[in-house]
């Protein structure tokens, strides 16, 4: 066991919630004297909080120049994730993350009285599905060999959204012009997303923190995964929200270079099946927001 893992062996691990909490507040404001009355805190104790995970992980994760916080490289790369454990965290406390038969299931309260509702769903859906896109990217993506730039893909490519993941989180680098982010925003709203963090995407920050244990777990396993999902968004940054249904694959890719590139391929319709949402009273989806079915 490394001199790190060993510090995290040791840690308090009733204090640890506390502490990445007062590393995120910190971290979002920089300003001591601002975290400290958002956590209802003390200077002291957040200083010791801030000392005590930088001892445990072995890094710093701020410097301090004339009394002005700023994130280390150390730090900006931990946020993101951090984020994602105190967001899942809470979730997890108020019982809304399971796992039903080894497969996540997930329901969020978030701002607005809006709420997320994710179902991970086995892999073998894909083949009973009525709908064409999900299993013709499935194909192409295994005739590929996951190689973003393959001829293979060149059909279904259009359907894409495409991520990259960085110290600052999952930035996306591509968006197909048949995407549903793209049919349900316009063009416009997609190309001023390029290159830009999931978190400053459409649906928020909370939304993004729900969408990133997906990704990890993509990521971090390479492998495909199948999720529906229910949520509300606005299809413009002043309109109302719109309830809105979808399954989205996620599959490993390659980048010419060899980094590991994210593929997400999302189908608007009404035929998603979640867990716990109630089917007789769950909002209707209006019909002229379900994707057209591709022609593949």
């Amino acid at each position: 066991m490394n001199e790190t893992n060993q510090n995290l062996a040791t840690l308090n691990q009733p204090l640890l919630f506390e502490m990445i909490r007062s590393f995120t507040t910190l971290a979002e404001t920089l300003n001591l004297s601002h975290a400290v009355a958002e956590l209802n805190s003390t200077r002291q104790t957040v200083r010791r909080h801030i000392a005590q995970l930088e001892a445990a992980k072995g890094e710093a994760l701020f410097t301090l120049e004339s009394r002005q916080y700023h994130l280390t490289e150390a730090g900006r790369k931990a946020l993101p994730e951090a984020l994602d454990l105190l967001a899942r965290g809470r979730s997890w406390l108020m019982g809304h993350i399971s796992h039903r038969n080894g497969l996540e299931n997930v329901y969020a309260e978030l701002p607005e009285g809006r709420s997320f509702w994710m179902q991970q769903r086995p892999m073998s859906d894909i083949w009973s599905l009525k709908r064409p896109l999900m299993k013709a990217a499935f194909r192409a993506w295994a005739l590929s060999d996951g190689e973003l730039e393959s001829e293979a893909l060149s059909q279904v490519r259009p359907f894409f959204m495409v991520y990259r993941d960085s110290p600052n989180g999952w930035i996306c680098i591509e968006i197909g012009d048949e995407s549903s982010y793209v049919t349900w925003s316009g063009w416009a709203a997609a190309r001023s997303s390029l290159g830009r963090n999931m978190h400053v995407l459409p649906g928020g920050e909370d939304f993004a923190h729900l969408m990133i244990s997906p990704f990890e777990d993509a990521a971090t396993h390479q492998n495909t995964r199948l999720d529906h999902i229910y949520t509300q968004l606005r299809r413009s940054p002043d309109g109302p929200y719109f309830p809105i249904f979808y399954q989205r694959l996620l599959l490993p890719g390659r980048f010419p270079d060899g980094t590991f590139a994210l593929i997400s391929v999302v189908d608007r319709h009404h035929d998603v099946e979640i867990i716990g949402l109630d089917e007789d009273t769950r909002p209707c989806m209006p019909d002229d927001v379900v994707m057209k079915e591709a022609t593949i």
